[in-house]
């Protein structure tokens, strides 16, 4: 599938199923079956796969060997015959029993969210920890198809000492190398990870708060990124357009800088190997001063992608109201009718949580959402008092950068300024004049 996105070669005819299961409110209830299939299809569409046919599937018992009841099995084969089908996507989960045996009756590929989600970031993935963190979910994924998978796997084949051993079967092989592959991956990625660790410790050198977009797939947050920094980070109208995380400068309207950063968007029952193989681009994330959330509120299960998002961040320990600022993007206000748009605008004011109404396609409400960064950068702020020697002109344009001035007295040595810093950049003025940065001043801090 990747060579079909890469060589222009024809996509597969291909037909995406959404199992409903009869009678059970499943964890995901407040989603509409038909928005769930339409996002089956986008993820589809992701890969420049050819979608031919797609349906939601009533199951009424999931059945452990196909999943699929047999009346819709053979309605089904009969589809696929009629439409040429190449490939199944189901959304959904699907054992390694069950995906072979649907094969064997369909005649065709099958493949389920998880495999699909991992070809979007195999083909998405730039940069070379994203690669590695692909491949090992990869690996990861193919490991767990090898169990009682295949029959080719059954055979048997000779080998010598300790290169195969006598009678061990290709299944047994197969195992092993991808677990000496993971081994690797592991230990490469251990080294990116130490890089990543020296790199952070140089951008906290960096005298600026840090701001992450995050937000469900194809909300806009890389349309927003580019609004707000003038950059040119790809934007398209698909699912996991943005792999690879991207950071940038900004200037805040009080004149203080800060440092943006996009990351990848977050999904619904996203696969666990992506969400630990993702963890360390994640951590821009949970580095971050300030968390913008950005939501399509255009989107009829908008409600529902919030909670898939907070879900995530759960995990990653950034708990909404958990100490950390985080602001509520309400993202593509254009595409809303007059009414629907007056009640999210209205809604966004008469919550006490940060939230503001933008569209980062047009620019409205942009202005707007800057002050707010820098309303909410500025919380909690401390009243400091510091003396800095005259001539150390950079470490005083710092304190106006960054701070709040609110009194200054000048004598023949130094600066007496009263200023009011958040917490966060009172460490980052402690690094700056430790790491000597600040010249040879004599820094005196109430």
């Amino acid at each position: 599938m990747t060579e079909a996105v890469s060589t222009a070669i024809p996509a597969h005819r291909t037909a995406v199923l959404h199992p409903v299961r009869d009678g059970v409110r499943a964890a995901d209830a407040a989603r509409d079956p038909e928005a769930r299939l339409a996002e089956a299809v986008g993820l589809a569409a992701a890969i420049a796969l050819n979608v031919v046919h797609a349906e939601t599937v009533r199951v009424r018992e999931p059945r452990p060997a196909t999943l699929f009841g047999t009346g819709g099995i053979d309605r089904l084969k009969g589809l696929i015959a009629d439409l040429e089908i190449e490939l199944i996507l189901v959304n959904g989960a699907l054992s390694p029993v069950q995906q072979r045996n649907l094969e064997q009756t369909w005649k065709c590929k099958v493949i389920d969210r998880t495999a699909v989600i991992l070809e979007i970031f195999g083909a998405r993935a730039r940069t070379r920890e994203g690669r590695l963190q692909v491949e090992l979910a990869h690996l990861s994924y193919q490991r767990s198809r090898l169990v009682r998978s295949w029959t080719h796997l059954e055979r048997q084949r000779g080998g010598f000492g300790f290169l195969g051993g006598p009678g061990e079967s290709q299944l047994e092989i197969d195992r092993r190398l991808i677990d000496e592959r993971i081994a690797r991956l592991k230990d490469e990625l251990s080294d990116v990870g130490r890089t990543r660790q020296i790199h952070r410790k140089a951008r906290q050198r960096v005298p600026y708060p840090v701001i992450a977009l995050v937000g469900y797939t194809n909300a806009g947050k890389s349309t927003l990124f580019n609004r707000l920094t003038d950059a040119d980070v790809q934007v398209a109208d698909m699912l996991f357009a943005t792999l690879d995380p991207t950071m940038r400068k900004i200037e805040l309207p009080s004149g203080r800088n800060a440092i943006l950063s996009d990351t990848v968007g977050f999904i619904s029952d996203l696969p666990t190997e992506l969400i630990a193989a993702f963890h360390a681009t994640l951590e821009e994330v949970q580095e971050a001063d300030l968390v913008m959330h950005v939501r399509d509120v255009a989107h009829p299960e908008s409600e529902a992608q919030k909670a898939d998002v907070q879900a995530v961040l759960d995990k990653l320990g950034i708990a909404e109201g958990g100490g950390r600022p985080m602001i509520e993007v309400l993202n593509k206000l254009d595409l809303l009718e007059p009414e629907r748009r007056e009640l999210v605008l209205n809604a966004a004011e008469r919550t006490n949580e940060p939230q503001i109404g933008v569209s980062a396609l047009t620019g409205e409400g942009c202005p707007q959402l800057l002050s707010l960064v820098d309303e909410e950068l500025a919380e909690g702020r401390d009243v400091i008092q510091v003396s800095v020697r005259l001539w150390d002109g950079k470490t005083i344009a710092w304190l106006y950068r960054n701070g709040e001035v609110m009194e200054r007295q000048d004598d023949e040595e130094f600066a007496h300024i009263k200023v009011r810093l958040a917490e966060a950049d009172q460490a980052r003025f402690a690094r700056l004049t430790d790491g000597g940065q600040a010249g040879e001043s004599r820094l005196i801090t109430h």
